[in-house]
């Protein structure tokens, strides 16, 4: 295969300039989550229900907002991302919200040799897959952390929007996992002038590539979900038809942007 490790230091490093500018953006509103805000959204509140008194393992969770979210509300859960910034940061709001998350820094891929322990519960969501080349490997690590009967859920933005180039004018990529998309990044999704630079590397998976890889895990899949808006503004020329549902301009309900899929282990 190709130089993964390269690819994989590259997308850590990116995530690491993108932490720093992230934890400051209104986009995250880290001062109102401080005060109580929640920042998950009615997807996935919605389809995942109740997780009080539940274990849970979180996924690429970057700072860890969202993992302390579900700790809020009765989780316990452990919260995984490859960059060193993020998670350090994440550890500071868990210390700072005295909740009981616990971070641990690690590629999904190697998280076997960093973790062990089962679960009630394996959550990821939003931006996560994408920076992963080989979803059979990521769907057994699911597994592997599910305990028998334990529930995996995934929302995530749908393949058909990474089909398109930036500004949403024309196809550029393959719907399925047949190429490596490489990006010359200038900004981030919060501030598209922030002073970040680098490569990342990333790859598309079509819906039936996920689908597959679950069930080949041993995964029974309970409900798979296409929701035809996006509960965050994080693509560029984005409107708001109603609170908390973006859409991309000229192409309004045409085109599914997230999809949420629960699977129980066998």
């Amino acid at each position: 295969m190709e130089n993964l490790n390269e690819y994989f230091e590259a997308n850590k490093n990116l995530w690491n300039q993108r932490t720093d500018v992230h934890k400051d953006s209104s986009f995250y509103n880290l001062a109102g989550f401080k005060k109580g805000e929640t920042v998950l959204t009615s997807i996935e509140l919605n389809e995942l229900k109740d997780v009080n008194g539940k274990t849970m393992l979180h996924l690429q969770c970057h700072f860890g907002m969202d993992s302390l979210d579900w700790a809020r509300r009765g989780a316990d859960v452990t919260g995984v991302d490859l960059s060193d910034t993020a998670i350090s940061e994440a550890k500071k709001l868990n210390d700072e919200l005295k909740l009981n998350a616990k971070f641990v820094c690690s590629n999904v891929y190697d998280l076997k040799d960093q973790l062990d322990e089962k679960f009630d519960i394996v959550f990821t969501s939003y931006g996560t897959i994408g920076w992963l080349p080989d979803l059979d490997k990521w769907a057994d690590i699911v597994s592997y952390y599910l305990k028998p009967g334990g529930l995996f859920y995934i929302a995530e933005f749908h393949p058909v929007l990474w089909m398109f180039d930036d500004d949403f004018t024309h196809i550029k990529y393959h719907y399925d996992n047949r190429e490596l998309i490489i990006t010359e990044n200038e900004g981030t999704y919060t501030d598209r002038n922030a002073y970040i630079t680098g490569k990342e590397y990333s790859w598309n998976h079509s819906i039936s590539e996920v689908l597959n890889a679950l069930i080949n895990a041993g995964l029974n899949i309970e409900f798979f979900n296409e929701h035809m808006f996006s509960p965050y503004p994080c693509f560029k020329s984005m409107t708001e038809l109603e609170k908390g549902k973006w859409h991309i301009k000229g192409m309004e309900e045409k085109l599914p942007m997230v999809y949420s899929i629960r699977a129980v282990k066998q």
